[in-house]
Protein backbone atom coordinates (compact mmCIF):
# COMPACT_ATOMS: atom_id res chain seq x y z
CA UNK A 1 0.00 0.00 0.00
CA UNK A 2 1.07 3.57 -0.65
CA UNK A 3 0.29 6.51 1.64
CA UNK A 4 0.19 10.26 1.23
CA UNK A 5 -0.73 13.32 3.25
CA UNK A 6 -4.34 14.48 3.14
CA UNK A 7 -3.97 17.83 1.42
CA UNK A 8 -1.99 20.32 3.48
CA UNK A 9 -2.43 18.30 6.68
CA UNK A 10 0.10 15.93 8.18
CA UNK A 11 -2.41 13.08 8.39
CA UNK A 12 -1.43 10.09 6.22
CA UNK A 13 -4.05 8.20 4.24
CA UNK A 14 -3.82 5.15 2.00
CA UNK A 15 -4.06 5.91 -1.72
CA UNK A 16 -7.12 3.67 -1.94
CA UNK A 17 -10.10 4.59 0.23
CA UNK A 18 -12.69 1.90 0.98
CA UNK A 19 -16.17 3.24 0.35
CA UNK A 20 -18.60 1.78 2.89
CA UNK A 21 -21.93 2.64 1.29
CA UNK A 22 -22.07 -1.00 0.15
CA UNK A 23 -22.25 -2.22 3.77
CA UNK A 24 -25.37 -1.74 5.83
CA UNK A 25 -29.02 -2.73 5.47
CA UNK A 26 -30.14 -4.52 2.28
CA UNK A 27 -33.62 -3.09 2.82
CA UNK A 28 -32.16 0.37 2.12
CA UNK A 29 -30.73 -0.74 -1.24
CA UNK A 30 -30.93 -4.33 -2.57
CA UNK A 31 -27.21 -4.44 -3.46
CA UNK A 32 -26.05 -3.51 0.05
CA UNK A 33 -24.31 -6.27 2.05
CA UNK A 34 -25.37 -6.96 5.62
CA UNK A 35 -22.90 -6.98 8.49
CA UNK A 36 -21.87 -10.62 8.23
CA UNK A 37 -21.22 -10.33 4.50
CA UNK A 38 -19.35 -7.03 4.96
CA UNK A 39 -16.81 -8.28 7.51
CA UNK A 40 -14.41 -9.93 5.00
CA UNK A 41 -14.08 -6.66 3.08
CA UNK A 42 -12.90 -4.74 6.12
CA UNK A 43 -10.54 -7.55 7.05
CA UNK A 44 -9.07 -7.70 3.54
CA UNK A 45 -8.75 -3.91 3.38
CA UNK A 46 -6.90 -3.71 6.69
CA UNK A 47 -4.64 -6.63 5.81
CA UNK A 48 -3.80 -4.88 2.54
CA UNK A 49 -2.79 -1.68 4.31
CA UNK A 50 -5.88 0.45 3.67
CA UNK A 51 -6.36 2.86 6.55
CA UNK A 52 -8.88 5.25 4.92
CA UNK A 53 -12.59 4.43 5.22
CA UNK A 54 -15.50 6.51 3.94
CA UNK A 55 -19.13 6.32 5.03
CA UNK A 56 -22.04 8.73 5.64
CA UNK A 57 -24.93 9.10 8.03
CA UNK A 58 -27.45 8.57 5.21
CA UNK A 59 -25.97 5.24 4.05
CA UNK A 60 -28.53 2.69 5.22
CA UNK A 61 -29.73 5.51 7.52
CA UNK A 62 -26.88 5.03 9.96
CA UNK A 63 -26.38 1.28 9.74
CA UNK A 64 -23.29 1.68 7.53
CA UNK A 65 -21.65 3.79 10.23
CA UNK A 66 -22.48 1.18 12.87
CA UNK A 67 -21.04 -1.67 10.79
CA UNK A 68 -17.96 0.37 9.87
CA UNK A 69 -17.23 1.24 13.48
CA UNK A 70 -17.62 -2.31 14.73
CA UNK A 71 -15.56 -3.79 11.89
CA UNK A 72 -12.66 -1.39 12.41
CA UNK A 73 -12.61 -2.08 16.14
CA UNK A 74 -12.47 -5.79 15.29
CA UNK A 75 -9.84 -5.79 12.54
CA UNK A 76 -7.85 -2.59 12.79
CA UNK A 77 -6.07 -0.24 15.15
CA UNK A 78 -8.53 2.65 15.30
CA UNK A 79 -5.75 5.08 16.17
CA UNK A 80 -4.18 4.33 12.78
CA UNK A 81 -7.44 4.53 10.82
CA UNK A 82 -8.79 7.62 9.09
CA UNK A 83 -12.58 7.42 9.31
CA UNK A 84 -14.66 9.79 7.22
CA UNK A 85 -18.40 10.36 7.39
CA UNK A 86 -20.85 12.99 6.20
CA UNK A 87 -23.79 15.19 7.16
CA UNK A 88 -26.54 16.97 5.19
CA UNK A 89 -29.05 14.44 3.84
CA UNK A 90 -32.41 13.65 5.36
CA UNK A 91 -32.20 11.19 8.23
CA UNK A 92 -35.82 11.16 9.43
CA UNK A 93 -39.07 13.03 9.13
CA UNK A 94 -39.07 16.58 10.46
CA UNK A 95 -37.79 19.94 9.22
CA UNK A 96 -34.56 19.84 11.25
CA UNK A 97 -33.47 16.31 10.36
CA UNK A 98 -31.44 17.43 7.35
CA UNK A 99 -29.39 20.33 6.06
CA UNK A 100 -26.42 22.25 7.44
CA UNK A 101 -27.89 24.42 10.14
CA UNK A 102 -25.81 24.68 13.30
CA UNK A 103 -28.47 22.54 14.97
CA UNK A 104 -28.37 19.69 12.45
CA UNK A 105 -24.58 19.77 12.08
CA UNK A 106 -24.17 19.43 15.85
CA UNK A 107 -26.83 16.76 16.29
CA UNK A 108 -25.74 14.90 13.16
CA UNK A 109 -22.15 14.75 14.33
CA UNK A 110 -23.10 13.51 17.79
CA UNK A 111 -25.30 10.80 16.26
CA UNK A 112 -22.49 9.70 13.93
CA UNK A 113 -20.05 9.54 16.83
CA UNK A 114 -22.41 7.22 18.71
CA UNK A 115 -22.96 4.97 15.71
CA UNK A 116 -19.26 4.77 14.82
CA UNK A 117 -18.30 4.28 18.46
CA UNK A 118 -15.44 6.79 18.32
CA UNK A 119 -14.52 9.89 20.30
CA UNK A 120 -13.76 11.99 17.22
CA UNK A 121 -14.42 11.82 13.49
CA UNK A 122 -11.19 12.10 11.53
CA UNK A 123 -12.71 13.68 8.41
CA UNK A 124 -16.21 15.17 8.49
CA UNK A 125 -17.74 16.08 5.13
CA UNK A 126 -20.73 18.20 4.25
CA UNK A 127 -22.39 15.80 1.82
CA UNK A 128 -23.76 18.66 -0.27
CA UNK A 129 -24.05 22.41 0.32
CA UNK A 130 -27.33 23.55 1.84
CA UNK A 131 -29.09 26.31 -0.16
CA UNK A 132 -31.16 27.24 2.90
CA UNK A 133 -28.29 27.79 5.35
CA UNK A 134 -25.94 30.81 5.16
CA UNK A 135 -22.34 29.80 4.53
CA UNK A 136 -21.29 31.71 7.66
CA UNK A 137 -23.55 29.52 9.80
CA UNK A 138 -22.27 26.32 8.19
CA UNK A 139 -18.63 27.36 8.62
CA UNK A 140 -19.18 28.39 12.24
CA UNK A 141 -21.05 25.20 13.06
CA UNK A 142 -18.31 23.02 11.61
CA UNK A 143 -15.57 25.03 13.32
CA UNK A 144 -17.31 24.51 16.67
CA UNK A 145 -17.09 20.74 16.20
CA UNK A 146 -13.34 21.04 15.60
CA UNK A 147 -12.89 23.26 18.66
CA UNK A 148 -14.87 20.77 20.75
CA UNK A 149 -12.61 17.93 19.61
CA UNK A 150 -15.47 16.02 18.00
CA UNK A 151 -14.00 16.41 14.50
CA UNK A 152 -10.36 16.55 13.42
CA UNK A 153 -10.59 17.71 9.79
CA UNK A 154 -13.31 19.04 7.51
CA UNK A 155 -14.24 18.13 3.96
CA UNK A 156 -16.91 18.95 1.40
CA UNK A 157 -18.50 16.97 -1.41
CA UNK A 158 -19.70 17.88 -4.90
CA UNK A 159 -20.59 21.53 -5.36
CA UNK A 160 -19.78 24.46 -7.62
CA UNK A 161 -16.21 25.74 -7.37
CA UNK A 162 -17.37 29.26 -6.58
CA UNK A 163 -19.35 28.01 -3.58
CA UNK A 164 -16.39 26.03 -2.32
CA UNK A 165 -14.11 29.04 -2.78
CA UNK A 166 -16.60 31.16 -0.85
CA UNK A 167 -16.60 28.69 2.04
CA UNK A 168 -12.79 28.60 2.14
CA UNK A 169 -12.68 32.39 2.13
CA UNK A 170 -15.24 32.72 4.93
CA UNK A 171 -13.31 30.24 7.06
CA UNK A 172 -10.02 32.06 6.50
CA UNK A 173 -11.54 35.47 7.17
CA UNK A 174 -13.00 34.29 10.48
CA UNK A 175 -9.95 32.33 11.58
CA UNK A 176 -12.01 29.15 11.53
CA UNK A 177 -11.19 25.58 10.51
CA UNK A 178 -11.20 25.26 6.72
CA UNK A 179 -12.00 22.40 4.39
CA UNK A 180 -8.97 20.21 3.63
CA UNK A 181 -10.63 17.73 1.25
CA UNK A 182 -13.04 17.79 -1.68
CA UNK A 183 -14.92 14.57 -2.47
CA UNK A 184 -16.09 15.13 -6.01
CA UNK A 185 -17.38 13.32 -9.09
CA UNK A 186 -14.29 12.64 -11.18
CA UNK A 187 -13.25 9.84 -13.50
CA UNK A 188 -12.14 9.27 -17.11
CA UNK A 189 -15.72 9.59 -18.37
CA UNK A 190 -16.57 12.72 -16.36
CA UNK A 191 -13.78 15.31 -16.24
CA UNK A 192 -15.65 18.60 -15.97
CA UNK A 193 -14.06 19.06 -12.53
CA UNK A 194 -10.82 19.85 -14.35
CA UNK A 195 -12.24 23.20 -15.46
CA UNK A 196 -12.52 24.94 -12.08
CA UNK A 197 -12.74 22.67 -9.02
CA UNK A 198 -9.48 20.79 -9.40
CA UNK A 199 -7.39 23.90 -10.18
CA UNK A 200 -8.97 25.50 -7.10
CA UNK A 201 -8.08 22.49 -4.96
CA UNK A 202 -4.50 22.50 -6.27
CA UNK A 203 -4.14 26.22 -5.52
CA UNK A 204 -5.58 25.82 -2.02
CA UNK A 205 -3.78 22.53 -1.20
CA UNK A 206 -7.09 20.71 -0.82
CA UNK A 207 -7.07 16.92 -1.26
CA UNK A 208 -9.20 15.54 -4.10
CA UNK A 209 -11.02 12.32 -3.14
CA UNK A 210 -13.02 11.20 -6.20
CA UNK A 211 -16.27 9.30 -5.88
CA UNK A 212 -17.51 6.95 -8.60
CA UNK A 213 -13.96 6.46 -9.93
CA UNK A 214 -15.17 3.63 -12.18
CA UNK A 215 -18.24 5.50 -13.44
CA UNK A 216 -20.76 3.10 -11.91
CA UNK A 217 -18.92 0.13 -13.38
CA UNK A 218 -18.67 1.41 -16.95
CA UNK A 219 -14.88 1.74 -16.67
CA UNK A 220 -14.64 -1.74 -15.18
CA UNK A 221 -16.22 -3.20 -18.30
CA UNK A 222 -19.19 -4.59 -16.40
CA UNK A 223 -21.82 -2.86 -18.54
CA UNK A 224 -22.29 -2.85 -22.28
CA UNK A 225 -24.78 -0.01 -22.09
CA UNK A 226 -25.79 2.36 -19.31
CA UNK A 227 -29.31 0.92 -18.94
CA UNK A 228 -28.06 -2.67 -18.82
CA UNK A 229 -29.77 -3.69 -15.58
CA UNK A 230 -28.54 -7.27 -15.82
CA UNK A 231 -24.87 -6.36 -15.45
CA UNK A 232 -24.78 -6.37 -11.64
CA UNK A 233 -27.17 -6.40 -8.71
CA UNK A 234 -26.53 -2.70 -8.22
CA UNK A 235 -27.29 -1.95 -11.87
CA UNK A 236 -30.79 -3.34 -11.41
CA UNK A 237 -31.75 -0.36 -9.24
CA UNK A 238 -29.10 2.26 -10.05
CA UNK A 239 -31.24 5.07 -11.44
CA UNK A 240 -28.54 7.58 -10.49
CA UNK A 241 -26.22 6.14 -13.14
CA UNK A 242 -28.74 7.03 -15.81
CA UNK A 243 -28.54 10.67 -14.73
CA UNK A 244 -24.73 10.69 -14.68
CA UNK A 245 -23.69 8.91 -17.84
CA UNK A 246 -25.77 9.45 -20.95
CA UNK A 247 -23.26 10.99 -23.39
CA UNK A 248 -22.80 8.91 -26.56
CA UNK A 249 -19.06 9.56 -26.47
CA UNK A 250 -18.72 7.81 -23.10
CA UNK A 251 -18.39 4.46 -24.83
CA UNK A 252 -15.38 5.63 -26.83
CA UNK A 253 -13.61 6.15 -23.51
CA UNK A 254 -14.69 2.74 -22.23
CA UNK A 255 -13.33 1.21 -25.43
CA UNK A 256 -9.99 3.00 -25.00
CA UNK A 257 -9.72 1.71 -21.43
CA UNK A 258 -10.51 -1.85 -22.48
CA UNK A 259 -8.02 -1.74 -25.36
CA UNK A 260 -5.21 -0.59 -23.12
CA UNK A 261 -6.16 -3.13 -20.44
CA UNK A 262 -5.92 -5.91 -23.02
CA UNK A 263 -2.54 -4.64 -24.20
CA UNK A 264 -1.22 -4.44 -20.64
CA UNK A 265 -2.82 -7.70 -19.49
CA UNK A 266 -4.62 -6.08 -16.57
CA UNK A 267 -8.23 -5.43 -15.60
CA UNK A 268 -9.93 -2.36 -17.14
CA UNK A 269 -10.69 -1.09 -13.64
CA UNK A 270 -6.98 -0.99 -12.89
CA UNK A 271 -6.34 1.17 -15.94
CA UNK A 272 -9.12 3.60 -14.93
CA UNK A 273 -7.88 3.80 -11.34
CA UNK A 274 -4.24 4.11 -12.41
CA UNK A 275 -5.23 7.11 -14.52
CA UNK A 276 -6.87 8.76 -11.53
CA UNK A 277 -3.91 8.01 -9.30
CA UNK A 278 -1.62 9.63 -11.89
CA UNK A 279 -3.45 12.96 -11.58
CA UNK A 280 -1.41 15.28 -9.31
CA UNK A 281 -4.41 16.61 -7.41
CA UNK A 282 -5.90 13.20 -6.59
CA UNK A 283 -5.15 11.84 -3.13
CA UNK A 284 -7.25 8.66 -3.05
CA UNK A 285 -10.24 7.46 -5.08
CA UNK A 286 -13.11 5.96 -3.10
CA UNK A 287 -13.63 2.35 -4.14
CA UNK A 288 -16.78 0.43 -3.30
CA UNK A 289 -16.74 -3.36 -3.45
CA UNK A 290 -19.34 -6.08 -3.05
CA UNK A 291 -16.99 -8.83 -4.27
CA UNK A 292 -13.57 -9.44 -2.78
CA UNK A 293 -11.92 -9.67 -6.17
CA UNK A 294 -13.17 -6.14 -6.91
CA UNK A 295 -11.29 -4.91 -3.86
CA UNK A 296 -8.17 -6.86 -4.81
CA UNK A 297 -8.35 -5.42 -8.34
CA UNK A 298 -8.54 -1.88 -6.97
CA UNK A 299 -5.57 -2.42 -4.68
CA UNK A 300 -3.64 -3.88 -7.63
CA UNK A 301 -4.09 -0.64 -9.55
CA UNK A 302 -1.32 0.87 -7.42
CA UNK A 303 1.13 -1.36 -9.29
CA UNK A 304 0.02 -0.07 -12.71
CA UNK A 305 2.07 2.86 -13.99
CA UNK A 306 0.87 4.56 -17.16
CA UNK A 307 3.23 6.02 -19.76
CA UNK A 308 2.49 9.55 -21.09
CA UNK A 309 1.35 8.16 -24.44
CA UNK A 310 -1.02 5.74 -22.68
CA UNK A 311 -2.54 8.58 -20.68
CA UNK A 312 -2.96 10.54 -23.89
CA UNK A 313 -4.79 7.63 -25.53
CA UNK A 314 -7.20 7.42 -22.59
CA UNK A 315 -7.92 11.15 -22.52
CA UNK A 316 -8.20 11.74 -26.27
CA UNK A 317 -11.82 10.54 -26.77
CA UNK A 318 -13.22 12.87 -24.08
CA UNK A 319 -15.97 15.32 -25.04
CA UNK A 320 -17.44 18.06 -22.81
CA UNK A 321 -20.30 17.01 -20.59
CA UNK A 322 -23.10 18.78 -18.80
CA UNK A 323 -22.36 19.28 -15.10
CA UNK A 324 -23.44 16.17 -13.20
CA UNK A 325 -23.24 14.91 -9.64
CA UNK A 326 -24.21 17.94 -7.56
CA UNK A 327 -27.68 16.57 -6.74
Amino acid sequence: MEYTCLGQTGMKVSRICLGCMSYGDPQWRPWVLDEAAAQPFFQRAVESGINFFDTADMYSLGVSEEITGRALREYANLEECVVATKVFNKMAEGPNMQGLSRKHIQQGCEASLRRLGVDAIDLYYVHRFDPHTPIEEMVAGLDLLVQQGKVRYLGASSTAAWKFAQALSRADAGGRARFVAMQNHYNLIYREEEREMIPLCEAENVAVIPWSPLARGLLAGTRTKIDDTSATTRAESDDFALRLYDHPGDWDIVAAVCRLATQRGVHPAQIALAWLLSQPAVTAPIVGATKLDHLDTAIGSLEVSLAPEEIESLEAPYQPHAVRGFD
